[in-house]
């Protein structure tokens, strides 16, 4: 076994303890709407978190976890397997489309305030989540017919390996590059660009209240309005520049054996380390957001010191109340 495969075995096993346990506090936590955010901003938040804690358990724990450490169950029956598989794309495909949802929400908010009362709306955000959602479980779809059985033993299919003709037929690879542009590399043009303008636009907005707030109250009055667009703006590229960072090393191997021609199934020891740690960065990127929440949002880390005394007082208060 070549060392990248033991990282893996390792990996993925931190990434599945740390993922679930972190993503139910953050859908938790949020959903309570304590957090200080508009109700727009906590949909978008609570629906990542929702699409991330659905890689953790179909792509790393029901797939990379199964496989390694579980060989042989009932999961590697071929149209189980093919269901894993499925719902693991579409579980990502949200998780980064939910991302890009957000950073456009927030590129509105911030850029638009023609559109911002109009669009950033929990109503539209719940519009927005629910289209995208179905939008992408209907394009993932012919990914289940891509699978066939590995092997056949007493009449039952087992393993999931790619049908011959997904490497052949002209439809299959106009397919795999269409959903290869759609996720991530849409996405991450996307995100770039809406970052660049909502920089561009809070720079050049800085300089215009700063002069007109030195004219009227002097050079040390504070700007509410610079502050709370600040701590958003914060919130938004963090969560986008770690999903942009994490998502690199996958999209530069997708970029190199697109250009290359080059089958991955052939790739050496190098590019194959290369590519499985893009998954695996991939995969860690469904642990970040809520570190992130915690880091950059003061209301956040209350709600999160209260969510976790909650157990205690209440055994306590149940304790008390016996005692008297």
């Amino acid at each position: 076994m070549l060392p990248i495969q033991h990282a893996q075995r390792i990996c993925y096993m931190i990434i599945a303890v740390i993922g679930v346990p972190v993503n139910l506090v953050a859908i938790v936590v949020l959903s309570r709407g304590k957090c200080g955010l508009s109700n727009c901003t906590t949909r978008y938040l609570v629906a990542m978190a929702a699409a991330d804690l659905l890689v953790v358990i179909t792509g790393v724990i029901l797939w990379r976890i199964n496989w390694y450490y579980f060989p042989g169950s009932f999961l590697e029956i071929t149209p189980v397997c093919c269901v894993t598989y499925l719902l693991s794309r579409v579980a990502t495909d949200c998780s980064v489309c939910f991302t890009v949802t957000f950073t456009f929400d927030r590129f509105v908010a911030i850029c638009c305030q023609k559109l911002k009362n109009k669009y950033c709306t929990g109503r539209t955000a719940a519009v927005v989540l629910a289209t995208s959602c179905i939008l992408l479980c209907s394009k993932n779809v012919p990914y289940y017919f891509t699978l066939g059985p590995g092997e056949i033993i007493d009449n039952v299919p087992w393993d999931c390996i790619p049908i011959p003709a997904y490497y052949t037929e002209p439809g299959w690879l106009g397919f795999d590059v269409f959903g290869m542009v759609l996720i991530p590399l849409l996405p991450f043009a996307v995100i770039l660009l809406l970052n660049a303008l909502t920089v561009r636009h809070i720079l050049v907005t800085s300089r215009v209240r700063k002069g007109l707030r030195s004219e009227r109250m002097g050079e040390n009055g504070c700007d509410p309005e610079m502050e709370s667009r600040r701590k958003s703006v914060i919130l938004l590229f963090t969560i986008s520049g770690s999903f942009i960072l994490l998502w690199l090393v996958y999209v530069i191997d997708f970029l190199y054996y697109s250009i290359t021609g080059t089958y991955p199934g052939d790739y050496n020891v190098a590019l194959y380390t290369f590519q499985q740690v893009g998954y695996i960065l991939q995969n860690l990127s469904c642990c970040t957001n809520t570190f992130i929440y915690g880091v950059t949002q003061s209301k956040f880390r209350e709600q999160l010191k209260s969510a976790m005394k909650y157990p205690v007082t209440s055994i306590i208060q149940l304790i008390n109340g016996q005692n008297n």
